[in-house]
């Protein structure tokens, strides 16, 4: 029987706050408890955010808390081939769709249906893509990459389902109403999601597919705030014939004010605590998680 694989996967785009500590703590306990592995990978698709240093600060908070982890690390960046070779076969499959419109083009097209009445919005808020750019010839197709125009491809949602049949997935910790043990899949809820773009060969749905089936996870370990992610998660992997892994959502370190911690609100960062005098032992207290050194 093979020892079960975990795997803490951050974004090089910020530094580390409490809430990826726990995440990180937790898999760390869990991969250790069952006996099995730990992996570290670097999220890093995003050239324009995510930056060297941030990637070093992972590697030293992390070591900082007392995390090991396996080697070598796997950064996406260095992987796009894989993430091309999957959006081929979904091509290839029917799949896929180029879209070209501007994030600032589609929000307009939104607010003007949002006038006449309510618009679907996906499980994060966002309003849902209007699918326009699927009646598209492929003479304008065609005319539009001459052009240079942006682009997007987009699952197309409604032939993906079609495809895949109905899918579940096993929780093992808890979704945001609490939902746990088998969750029925909703991909239908976000759309027809963009999997790659003209600059950059994947999307943060793709990718972590990919790289959870090349790495072998089995138990993928995350906030909630990703528990209905997973819907789109279990569809790509049926489509591409990936193995499914157990999935266990936890919930979110939050502020005062009952918000989650985000690189983006500037939230206390690891290195700041440390500098403040907080201790590993201090951080697993502040998250809710026992000290192993302390029952030894």
């Amino acid at each position: 029987m093979m020892a079960p694989v975990f795997r803490f996967a951050p974004s090089p785009n910020g530094y580390l706050h409490l809430g990826h500590a726990y995440s990180a703590l937790l898999n760390f306990d869990l991969a250790r408890e069952a006996g099995g592995r730990l992996l570290l990978r670097i999220e890093d698709i995003d050239a324009t955010r995510c930056r060297p240093e941030f990637e070093a600060a992972i590697y030293e908070d992390l070591a900082w808390l007392g995390i090991a982890w396996e080697m070598p690390v796997r950064r996406q960046s260095q992987h796009f081939a894989d993430y091309r070779a999957a959006t081929e076969r979904l091509a290839a499959m029917g799949l896929l769709y180029p879209s070209f419109e501007s994030r600032t083009e589609i929000a307009r097209m939104i607010a003007a249906e949002e006038a006449k009445g309510s618009w679907p919005r996906d499980p994060d808020g966002a309003p849902l893509y209007p699918g326009i750019a699927r009646s598209l010839s492929p003479q304008a197709v065609a005319e539009l990459k001459r052009a240079d125009a942006p682009m997007a491809l987009r699952l197309d949602m409604a032939r993906a389902i079609a495809a895949s049949g109905s899918l579940a997935w096993t929780e093992q910790g808890a979704g945001p109403s609490g939902e746990t043990g088998a969750v029925v899949a909703q991909p239908d809820a976000w759309g027809d999601v963009i999997l790659a773009r003209k600059e950059t060969p994947t999307s943060y749905h793709l990718s972590v597919v990919i790289d959870d089936a090349l790495q072998g996870v089995t138990h993928v370990v995350r906030g909630q705030d990703l528990f209905w992610s997973t819907s789109v998660h279990r569809l790509l992997q049926q489509l591409l014939g990936l193995p499914q892994p157990v999935y266990r959502h936890h919930p979110l370190v939050r502020d005062g004010t009952g918000a989650k911690l985000s690189k983006s609100t500037d939230s206390t960062s690891l290195r700041e605590l440390r500098a403040g005098g907080t201790t590993p032992a201090d951080i697993r207290r502040m998250v809710g998680l026992p000290d192993p050194s302390a029952a030894s």
